[in-house]
Order: C-alpha cells, then sequence, then structure tokens
C-alpha cells in the first residue's frame, strides 16, 4: 500500500512533535509515523517500585558495544519519546555554548551560526512548552527578548532553604526553567515528575505540548506502531519512499519531503542501514560522518547527607546553578551545570542499592539533598553509533571525563560547607540516555557534516533530520528546548523554501 503524503515525519518526540506543530498551518498534508504508542493512564506511571525497582517501561531491547557485550538502553519508545520521562528541564543553551569552546580535554567547536539567530525561536519554543522560570538570577543566562509567560514552579520549604545557603556562600542558584503544571501533576499523586512517565498529567512533554497543536489540525495524522526500517532514494537524490512495518505487514509511503526525527541513535541507525549502490554507506554519508560524534552528557548523582537537615520536599527539581559553567571559578576551563534531581525516596534508591533494606534508606533519603551534576561531552568522531547486521553498536568514548570528577569534587565540597558532611556520588552510564546527540550533525561544510544549518541533508534535498542528532555540541544543559527551537526555526524555512505554491 502506498501513501502520497507532502510530509511525513518518522518520529514523535521533541523534535518531530515540534515541527509538525509549525508546519500544521501551512495545510499541508503531514503523517506522522510513529513506533510506539500512547503512554496509557495506569497505575504503574507513579509506582516508584515498577519504575526504578521493576524496570517496567524499559524497552526489551539491547544494544552492544563494539566488543559484543549487550546491555538494555533506557531510551523509549512511545508517542512523545523520551520526553514523555524527561526532568521537563526547558534550559537555552549559553550564548558561548554556540561559539569555540576550549575544555579540560578538546575542543567544543562553533556552531555554524551564533546564538542570536536561534533567539526568536527560543523564545516562540518556551511558548509552546509553558515554561515557568525567571530571568535576571543566572549571571550565564543568554539574552532574552522575551519573558516567561509562568512564574517559576514553587519552591519547597526545604530547598528554599538549601538556595540560601548557596546564597550565603557566594553562589548563583536560580529557578529551573520548567515545562510542568506543578497543581495539575500533584493533583494526581504526590512524586517529582523526573523520569516517571506523563500521561497528561501536567507535564509539558512533546505530545502534551507540541503534537496537541499539531492534532488540532485535520490536515495531521498520526500513526502508532509504525517502525520506519528504511529510507528509499531516486537517482537524482530525492527520498522517494519510506518504508515501514506495522502489526508485521510492510508498507511504504511516497512523500514530497522527508523528516527524521526518531532520536540521535535510532535516526543515525535507519540512515546507515538505508544504504544502496548509489550510497553504499548509508544516506546522507559520503562525508562518513552519519553515526560519528556521538554525545552523552558526563552526569552523576551527587547526594549530601546531614542528620541536622530534613527534606520534606515532594518533586524538589526547582532549583540549578552555574557558577562552574564558562569556568572553573578559578580562571580553568569550564565544568558543568548544576541542578537539583527529583526527589530520590527509598523506593527509588534500592532500584540502584537492592541489596539495602528500604527502612534504611528511607532514614538517608529524608536528610539528603540530591543533584545531578553534568558536563560537556566533546565531539569526537570515533564515537559513534554503528550497525551490524540487526544489532544498534554503540562506541561511545567518553570525553572530558576528568572536567566532569572536577565538578562533582567542586559540588561535594560547596555541599560540605552548607552543611552537609556526607556527600555521595555516583555516575550515570550508556544504560541512562543523558541526552544523546550529535550523530547527523549540521555544518557549512558538506565534507564534514551531513546536514546543513537547516538540518537538511547535503545529498538529499528533500530530506531533513531534526532531533538531537543534528547537534554540533552537546553544552552542558538540557538539550530540549535547543532541539525544539530549531525545529521551530527548520519549519518556518519549509514553509518558506519547500511549501510555496
Amino acid at each position: 500500500m502506498t501513501q502520497s503524503p507532502d510530509i511525513v515525519i518518522v518520529g514523535s518526540g521533541v523534535g518531530g512533535s515540534t515541527i509538525a506543530s509549525s508546519l500544521a498551518a501551512t495545510g499541508a498534508d503531514i503523517l506522522i509515523l510513529e513506533a510506539g504508542g500512547h503512554i496509557e493512564d495506569r497505575p504503574e506511571n507513579r509506582d516508584q517500585r515498577a519504575i526504578f525497582q521493576r524496570g517496567h517501561f524499559r524497552p526489551k531491547e539491547l544494544w552492544y558495544e563494539a566488543d559484543g557485550t549487550a546491555f538494555n538502553p533506557g531510551n523509549y519508545y512511545n508517542v512523545g519519546g523520551n520526553s514523555k520521562f524527561y526532568g521537563a528541564v526547558l534550559s537555552r543553551y549559553r550564548r558561548e555554548d554556540f561559539e569555540e569552546i576550549k575544555h579540560q580535554e578538546g575542543v567544543s567547536p562553533a556552531w555554524p551560526f551564533p546564538y542570536e539567530v536561534l533567539e526568536p525561536w527560543y523564545g516562540r519554543a518556551e511558548k509552546l512548552y509553558r515554561v515557568r522560570g525567571q530571568i535576571g538570577e543566572d549571571p550565564t543566562e543568554p539574552h532574552h527578548s522575551t519573558g516567561y509567560d509562568f512564574p517559576p514552579v514553587p519552591e519547597e520549604y526545604s530547598i528554599a532553604d538549601v538556595r540560601e545557603r548557596l546564597k550565603k556562600k557566594g553562589l548563583h542558584p536560580f529557578s529551573l526553567p520548567l515545562g510542568v503544571d506543578i497543581e495539575k501533576w500533584l493533583s494526581k499523586a504526590k512524586t517529582p515528575w523526573d523520569a516517571h512517565p506523563n500521561s497528561n498529567d501536567g507535564k509539558m512533554d512533546a505530545e502534551t505540548a507540541a503534537l496537541s497543536v499539531a492534532l488540532g489540525h485535520p490536515n495531521v495524522r498520526l500513526q502508532t506502531g509504525s517502525r520506519v526500517t528504511k529510507l528509499e532514494a531516486g537517482s537524482d537524490g530525492k527520498i522517494t519512499t519510506v518504508v515501514y512495518t506495522r502489526a508485521g505487514e510492510t508498507f511504504s509511503v511516497s512523500p514530497k519531503l522527508v523528516i527524521l526525527s526518531a532520536g540521535a541513535v535510532q535516526s543515525a541507525v535507519l540512515l546507515l542501514r538505508s544504504a544502496d549502490d548509489r550510497n553504499p554507506n548509508g544516506l546522507a554519508n559520503s562525508s562518513d560522518q552519519v553515526g560519528r560524534n556521538f554525545m552523552n552528557h558526563n552526569s552523576s548523582a551527587v547526594i549530601g547527607v546531614s542528620p541536622w537537615f530534613r527534606n520534606t520536599s515532594v518533586y524538589q527539581k526547582t532549583l540549578a546553578f552555574n557558577d562552574f559553567y564558562l569556568s572553573d571559578g578559578d580562571g580553568g576551563p569550564p565544568l558543568g551545570n548544576i541542578q537539583l534531581l527529583g526527589r530520590i525516596s527509598e523506593r527509588v534508591l534500592k532500584g540502584s542499592l537492592p541489596n539495602v533494606p528500604e527502612a534504611l534508606l528511607r532514614f538517608v533519603t529524608s536528610h539528603a539533598i540530591d543533584f545531578y551534576a553534568m558536563s560537556e561531552d566533546v565531539p569526537n568522531p570515533e564515537s559513534r553509533v554503528m550497525v551490524d547486521g540487526d544489532r544498534i553498536v554503540l562506541q561511545w568514548r567518553r570525553s572530558n571525563w576528568d572536567a566532569h570528577l572536577a565538578l562533582v569534587a567542586k559540588l561535594k565540597a560547596v555541599l560540605k560547607s552548607i552543611g552537609f558532611p556526607i556527600v555521595l556520588a555516583r555516575p550515570f552510564d550508556k544504560r541512562t540516555p543523558s541526552h544523546q546527540c550529535g550523530t547527523v550533525r549540521i555544518g557549512n561544510d558538506p565534507s564534514a557534516a551531513p546536514l546543513d544549518p537547516f538540518c537538511r541533508a547535503y545529498e538529499h534535498e528533500n530530506l531533513f533530520v531534526v532531533d538531537a542528532s543534528f547537534l554540533p555540541t552537546s553544552a552542558a544543559v538540557n538539550p530540549a528546548l535547543t532541539v525544539a527551537s530549531q525545529a521551530l526555526r527548520v519549519a518556518d524555512h519549509i514553509a518558506a523554501e519547500d511549501l510555496r505554491a
């Protein structure tokens, strides 16, 4: 069965749903193909033992390291993509993140355009995702031409206490920009939202904030359970066919434009698996850069414990500080961002410490504050996604790790100085998708980047890749808002250049 919509969007995560929300108003016939289904409203959604101990929502698949070792990745396949589980932090990259930055280990290259080019779409994305925040608290905050429509998510008493302690030490804590309707979220159950699935419970994810706008137009259709397996290109380089499977059957569509938004790993995998006689290395890959430059933030959980501190918070994740973001605080290279984790309970912690009784973990967590330290992973062409038959092979060569260890050490010292004598740290590994990006990056030179600055494939004029794979650098902040902003920018470009009558 062959259909001929104007546009096929592969994936309904932040990139795919956001670009659909903007293109919907053009009247183009848009078909969104999503491999997964909707997250149903079930008790497991707020059951922390189900989520963190039994892995109820983890995908039933294996990826492989280069040496053949198998692991279960933490990526999700559902309407809304990984954003259904994200921490709803919607930060802008800093202005400096678009420029070349020298790190302790390697260089983070400049983007093909400066921050100012993307700035107007940052404002539009903040409105679309109904971001709550406060401008002016963070000295590293870049220029905003528009303000937030909503005030910050209210800070709980215990967190306000920690904020004051940090300020007294000369640090600059600020309210995280968040896409959460906190009253709606808590009315369902009093839990954090970080790593908890959202079934229209108040978290502004790709489905609830962007896809809902797109599907409000009769010319946009969402088809779930449809896994795209191959893209076919004609002799002129244009993508002619999108092949997918659904309920055990194979189908195809022949759109005018294809927007690939399957995620940093799966988008690269699909391009590589679409190799043909004219494109033996895969589509969009004459540069041999598809799958390369994989980045995954260097990140650690850092928990400060004090018998004199009582953490009564429910959700906790409202505060961050960037005092070590642009430098180490002493004139040295950048270290990264520090933000609160969603509140860690004994039920959450037991997922990592299965042999420790919950009663003991309850005592620890009730006297703890939980931070997330995040550092930039510098792009490396040997850090890459590959395919081996049906296998996905991930060869992640973590970079800039010493800088991350320095950030963790700084955070430990800060926590001890503000009254937390016991500080524990644990890094996250590849099983946790800490903002995977970079595998099909944008750039001005087609010999070094598969995509132009508007995410169009240099070799296939009707193919765009709009998800975290286009990011040329990971920076050290959550990438969702940057992906959404570029998606809106690309949508405007497509509407002006590709959909004109």
